[in-house]
């Protein structure tokens, strides 16, 4: 079919009657509160739970977690083209959050068990924990997120539901941050009598937060967008239209290089603050808290704790405003503006030096506000992809286009990880002692360029690749919503 559009009828896109309730999109935003419990943890104490708690070397659970996740990465594609085919009374992709929250809960409080096994078996554990939780966190996690593009078929609807989600992301990641630490110590929160047994309590608790939290979106949401009733099913024609959606494929390379960017700087933020910015001694105003008023010597972990809580924290007010900017601009123009300020804000922390902590706080909470959002902006173009294939080819396969994406993301995360180790190994990095001057400067640039460097191909790619804007949009949309109507009215 080419790629040219019919002429909209003028009626042919009525917003007004497009619009979600504020209580299906907070509900939305629930799954990934939800999800955050789970995936804030792996991304920021796994490791250390393995090490220090559960007991197997640091070798052995890297090894475990880069091979278990490269491997479930894989399923995702799979798992899309299993929730594309679903037929239910509830939808194609509601169902496998009534049907997986339990097993994910039971699976995360599992994972974080320590049996009274020799190392060996507490080897052989932590593989079957770890990787049933993570197939079980796909299985629900990828119906979830294509959830959007089918809630509504409003390009601006989609943005202000994107967004919602990733306010229920940094929420998720804010309450792990701040709970997860303080409940499973001994005598914590919990009262727990050895550290093992506060992160089993933990797990519990969220656990059966995580089930209420997916039970709130199933219960409040409806699937409206549907693939064309002559539809018919072919893996093969799906991936064929997944590889040949060429906005698919720029926002695919996109997302790599983007997260990338995020992971690398993300992957290094102790390292710069351990080794580079070390311990401060600080004067704070007397009007906060007791604890952190006046002068006081503030270590290593309290500063990148701080700088790390602050970014979810600003990440999330940044998300909160994206969609009225996205309205204002476009939703392709948000991204390129903001990714330009936070790419600025990055490279600006190669001329910091150590004592500067006040740029350093205060340029990064111009960088978290205008980078937290971006990632929302990349899915609600991710549906925009999914209508492009509907319009051009007369299929949809929105499960597989947002598990693909996914994909992508876990990819960026590993291949992140092994890349930021690699570099500071090859820059004559030692852990746990003094660093040489050359260590340090790559530390810096860790930090600032090569991040920048990732930040800016991304950009050049959406800038000169990406085909879809505003206006495009609302063409295929306003075709879309005809040619559904006229394929409701032939076989009512």
């Amino acid at each position: 079919m080419p790629e040219t559009l019919a002429p909209a009828a003028p009626a042919a896109l009525d917003p007004s009657a497009e619009k979600l309730s504020m209580r299906e999109k907070f509900s939305y935003g629930f799954g990934d509160l939800a999800s955050c419990l789970y995936w804030q943890t792996i991304s920021t104490y796994l490791a250390i739970f393995y090490t220090d708690i559960f007991g197997i070397t640091a070798l052995a659970a890297g090894t475990m977690m880069g091979l278990s996740r490269f491997s479930d990465a894989f399923f995702d594609p799979l798992m899309g083209m299993l929730s594309d085919r679903t037929r239910t009374r509830w939808g194609k992709f509601r169902p496998f959050l009534l049907w997986g929250c339990v097993p994910l809960a039971v699976a995360g409080f599992l994972t974080f068990f320590v049996p009274d096994f020799g190392p060996k078996g507490k080897l052989i554990w932590a593989y079957l924990t770890f990787n049933a939780m993570m197939l079980i966190y796909t299985a629900i996690n990828i119906p979830y997120t294509a959830l959007l593009g089918v809630i509504s078929p409003n390009p601006n609807e989609r943005t202000s539901l994107s967004s919602i989600k990733y306010v229920g992301a940094f929420a998720g990641g804010i309450i792990v941050s701040a709970t997860l630490l303080p409940m499973a110590k001994v005598g914590g929160w919990l009262g727990a009598t050895t550290v093992q047994r506060g992160w089993e309590m933990s797990f519990v608790i969220y656990g059966v937060a995580s089930v209420i939290f997916f039970l709130i979106v199933f219960f409040n949401t409806k699937e409206r967008v549907l693939p064309p009733k002559a539809q018919k099913t072919s893996y093969s024609k799906d991936l064929g239209d997944l590889v040949t959606n060429r906005p698919w494929l720029v926002l695919l390379i996109t997302t790599i290089t983007f997260i990338f960017f995020v992971a690398l700087r993300g992957n290094v933020t102790a390292h710069y603050f351990k080794y580079y910015v070390g311990s401060q001694t600080l004067t704070l105003p007397a009007f906060l808290p007791k604890s952190i008023a006046g002068t006081q010597v503030w270590s290593w972990e309290s500063l990148v704790s701080a700088f790390n809580t602050s970014n979810q924290v600003l990440s999330l007010i940044g998300v909160i405003f994206v969609p009225f900017f996205a309205r204002l601009v476009g939703r392709k123009s948000a991204f390129v503006i903001l990714l330009i300020i936070a790419i600025a804000c990055t490279s600006s922390f190669y001329l910091l030096r150590p004592d500067q902590l006040l740029l350093i706080y205060g340029i990064n909470a111009i960088g978290s506000i205008t980078g937290g959002p971006l990632s929302a902006l990349l899915m609600a173009m991710y549906a925009d992809t999914a209508d492009y294939a509907e319009w051009k080819t007369g299929r949809r396969a929105t499960g597989l286009i947002f598990s693909a994406s996914i994909f992508a993301q876990k990819q960026g995360w590993g291949l992140s990880g092994g890349f930021t180790l690699l570099l500071m190994g090859s820059l004559g990095f030692v852990a746990n002692q003094a660093q040489t001057p050359g260590s340090l400067h790559g530390l810096v640039e860790l930090m600032s360029i090569f991040p920048a460097a990732l930040g800016i191909l991304a950009l050049l790619l959406l800038v000169f690749l990406y085909p879809l804007n505003e206006r495009r949009m609302s063409e295929i949309a306003a075709e879309l919503k005809i040619r559904r109507a006229a394929d409701a009215a032939s076989t009512a």
